[in-house]
């Protein structure tokens, strides 16, 4: 546990070197339609029955998810349940020069690296430095980092090498694996969403292993795209801890109070949050949270089987996101399991 600890205290004194603040930026001198980005991308559907999911499939020609921010496996395009959808794009339209998200009047317009959806993950870098070199992102590749600028998650990077993938599919799973050698290092990483038979539940299981020569020392946190209700008015979420928060947002917008925080009201067109929780402990326990609408329509409860290091929450009117970080500490051999249970729930069409 202190080894977790300590890791986390380092991960979070690197991050802050790094641009992670939502940048400014003139609006995009043209962008497309995302509908015509979905309609031109292939998907695999998988099902049990209950839920239907689409998972976007990897393709670096016409791909939905090209980016080099988040995992490019396991993008979830559409989840449905009882006719409620709970995932697909949270922007109308995208740009190439836009970074992260801006608006076009009511609309909003989000780059390459952050045009994503579903539950999403995303690792921090392998062996960066602010210089003109190579470094490497886990789901994504071997990428070039071409001047000396810090290290900025919305900025699209080349990819070099996007390693050695394959893509199994049944009726309710898909694999995805991605091998990958550079800089020293080296891992063979699977990536699995099923549909469990029977019930309103998804898995999504991870193997990461080290088959290089230097040890892998990264964090990843799951972005949690969720659109449960537009505007966001009225969601609950309940943790299994009490929380508390330096920056709360403000008070006519959400209520934090015990082990929940409750939003008071819709969200604004271009009114945004995003802001850090605590009050977790250091064991997997606490990696349990459920988001309602007040109105019973619709909630999702998320469980991790390993202890959150961060904890953030991120809201724009189209999406509501909550941010769990864990910790990843692997030397040379060594291999790490981890898994998301994710449990669906919808009592009307909607």
């Amino acid at each position: 546990m202190k080894q977790i600890a300590a890791f986390a205290g380092a991960m979070t004194a690197l991050m802050t070197q790094f641009a992670w603040a939502q940048p400014a930026q003139p609006p995009p001198a043209t962008s497309a339609p995302v509908g015509a980005l979905l309609a031109s991308s292939p998907v695999m559907t998988i099902s049990n029955g209950q839920i239907t999911a689409k998972i976007a499939r990897i393709d670096a020609a016409q791909g939905f998810y090209n980016g080099t921010r988040f995992d490019q496996a396991g993008v979830v395009a559409s989840l449905t349940l009882n006719g409620r959808e709970f995932y697909g794009p949270w922007f109308e339209k995208t740009a190439p020069e836009v970074l992260d998200y801006t608006y076009v009047g009511e609309d909003i317009v989000a780059g390459p690296d952050s045009a994503i959806s579903g539950p999403v993950e995303e690792f921090a870098p392998l062996g960066f430095e602010a210089k003109p070199g190579l470094f490497i992102k886990p789901g994504v590749g071997l990428l070039y980092q071409p001047d000396n600028q810090v290290y900025d998650h919305y900025r699209h990077y080349r990819i070099m090498d996007a390693g050695e993938r394959t893509t199994r599919v049944t009726k309710t799973n898909v694999t995805f694996t991605q091998t990958l050698n550079g800089l020293g290092y080296g891992y063979v990483y699977e990536k699995t969403l099923s549909l469990v038979p029977g019930k309103p539940q998804l898995l999504i299981t991870h193997q990461l292993r080290n088959t290089g020569q230097k040890a892998i020392n990264t964090s990843v946190y799951d972005h949690n795209f969720l659109k449960l209700i537009h505007g966001n008015g009225g969601t609950k979420i309940t943790f299994p801890f009490a929380l508390s928060a330096a920056s709360p947002p403000p008070a006519d917008l959400m209520r934090i109070q015990g082990n929940s925080l409750t939003y008071l009201r819709p969200m604004t067109n271009k009114e945004r949050i995003s802001f850090l929780l605590t009050g977790f402990g250091r064991t997997a326990a606490d990696y349990d949270f459920t988001i309602e609408d007040t109105a019973q329509l619709g909630a999702v409860r998320v469980q991790g089987d390993q202890p959150i290091t961060r904890l953030n929450i991120f809201s724009v009117d189209r999406v509501q996101s909550v941010e769990p970080y864990i910790a990843i500490d692997l030397l040379p051999g060594a291999e790490k399991r981890w898994t998301y249970t994710y449990t669906f729930a919808s009592s009307a069409k909607k």
